[in-house]
C-alpha cells in the first residue's frame, strides 16, 4: 500500500514554514491521539500518518530528499525509510515535539530500531491530584510494578562468564553491512544481526532464574515531584525508571500523566478558583463581611453595601501557582443573593411594608 502524501496528511503547502508545521501536526496529534479515541483504529493509523509526516518534513535532509524522490528517496537514503513507522514511534515523537507538561498520552513500549542493547519498555502512571496539591505543588511516593536487574546473574542473562560467546555472524558488532543496488546507484545499510538481535553475543547456557532474560519483575517506590499548576492532561517524564531493558539493556522512562480530581467548592479557570457565595438580601442592600473558605484556609471578604447577584469579587493572590513561572492566580467570588422561598408571618409583614417604598422597585 503506497503511502499518502506528507503535506497533504498535514494539510501544509510545500513550501510550508517549521512553524506552521509543527502547528498543523499538533492539532492533528491532539485530534487522533488515542487516549481521545480508545480503540478506534482509523485515528490511531492518522495519528501515526501525522507523526511520520512530521518527523520528516521538520528534518531539513529528510525533507529535501522526500521533496525530490519521495518516498522512495527516503528508503534509498537508509535510516528512516528502513523501519515501519509504529505507534510507539509516533508517541515518543509526540513526547519529543512537545516535550514535559504538553499534553496527554497512553505512552506505550520503546521499539528498538537498531543494533546495540534493547532499551526497556516506558510505563505510565495516572497520578490523581486535589486541587490542593495542584495548588501549591506536592511530591508524592507511587509504587509502579517493572522490570529490575536479575540477582542471580547481575543482568548478564547467562548462567556464568563461559555461557557468553561472540556473535560469529556480525563479531559482536550486535551489526550486519548490506550492499544493494538501486535506481540512485550503489547504497550500502546497516541493518541488525538477525542471529543476535543486535546484541552482539550468544548465550549457550542462560540464567535458571530469568531464563536469559538478566531481568525479573519487581516492584519499586519512586519519588515523584510534582510542580505547581499542572492541569489534567499535563505529564512529566521521570528518566531512567521504567523497565529494564533485558540483558543489561537501559532502563525506559515513566510517564506520570495528571488527573486533577474535582473540587467540592471551587472551579477552576486556568490558574483563578471560582466560588459561589450566597448571601441574603439583607447583606446585599446594607453591606457586611463575610467569611469564606480559600485553599489555604478561611478568609475575610467584605461586601459593599448595594451589592448585585451575580456580581464577581476578585481576591488577589489566593489562587494556583503558574506553572514554570512566577506569581499565582486569583480567587473569584461570584455574589448569589438568596431570595427566601417561604416566610414567616411577621418576616412578611416586613416585606410588605418595604415594597411601599419606590427607591427599592427595579426601574
Amino acid at each position: 500500500m503506497s503511502k499518502p502524501d506528507y503535506y497533504e496528511v498535514l494539510g501544509v503547502s510545500r513550501n510550508a514554514e517549521q512553524e506552521e508545521i509543527k502547528k498543523a501536526y499538533r492539532k492533528m496529534a491532539m485530534k487522533y491521539h488515542p487516549d481521545k479515541n480508545p480503540g478506534d483504529r482509523e485515528a490511531e493509523e492518522k495519528f501515526k500518518e501525522a507523526a511520520e509526516a512530521y518527523e520528516v518534513l521538520t528534518d531539513p535532509q529528510k525533507r529535501e530528499r522526500y521533496d525530490r524522490f519521495g518516498h522512495e528517496g527516503l528508503r534509498s537514503g537508509g535510516g528512516f525509510g528502513g523501519f515501519d513507522f509504529d505507534l510507539s514511534d509516533a508517541l515518543r515523537t509526540f513526547m519529543e515535539g512537545f516535550g514535559s507538561f504538553g499534553g496527554f498520552g497512553d505512552f506505550f513500549g520503546s521499539t528498538q530500531r537498531r543494533g546495540g542493547p534493547v532499551r526497556g519498555n516506558d510505563l505510565q502512571i495516572r497520578l490523581h491530584l486535589t486541587l490542593e496539591e495542584v495548588a501549591g505543588g506536592v511530591e508524592k511516593k507511587v509504587k509502579i510494578k517493572r522490570y529490575i536487574q536479575c540477582d542471580q546473574c547481575g543482568g548478564s542473562g547467562a548462567k556464568d562468564a563461559s555461557s557468553v560467546k561472540a556473535c560469529p555472524e556480525c563479531h559482536g558488532t550486535g551489526r550486519i553491512r548490506q550492499v544493494a543496488r538501486s535506481i540512485f546507484g550503489q547504497v550500502v545499510n546497516i541493518v541488525t544481526c538477525r542471529r543476535c538481535g543486535g546484541e552482539g553475543r550468544i548465550i549457550s547456557d542462560p540464567c535458571s532464574v530469568c531464563h536469559g532474560e538478566g531481568r525479573v519483575r519487581g516492584e519499586k517506590t519512586i519519588h515523584v515531584k510534582i510542580p505547581a499548576g499542572v492541569a489534567t492532561g499535563n505529564y512529566l517524564t521521570l528518566k531512567g525508571e521504567g523497565d529494564l531493558g533485558p540483558k543489561g539493556g537501559p532502563a525506559g522512562d515513566v510517564h506520570v500523566l495528571i488527573e486533577e480530581r474535582e473540587h467540592d467548592l471551587f472551579e477552576r479557570h486556568g490558574d483563578d478558583i471560582v466560588y459561589h457565595s450566597k448571601i441574603s438580601m439583607v447583606q446585599a442592600v446594607l453591606g457586611d463581611e463575610i467569611e469564606i473558605p480559600t485553599l489555604s484556609g478561611k478568609a475575610k471578604l467584605q461586601i459593599d453595601p448595594g451589592t448585585q447577584s451575580g456580581k464577581m469579587l476578585r481576591m488577589r493572590g489566593r489562587g494556583i501557582n503558574h506553572l514554570n513561572g512566577h506569581g499565582r492566580g486569583d480567587q473569584l467570588v461570584q455574589i448569589v443573593v438568596y431570595t427566601p422561598e417561604s416566610l414567616s408571618r411577621e418576616a412578611r409583614g416586613l416585606f410588605e411594608k418595604l415594597a411601599r417604598y419606590k427607591e427599592l422597585i427595579p426601574k
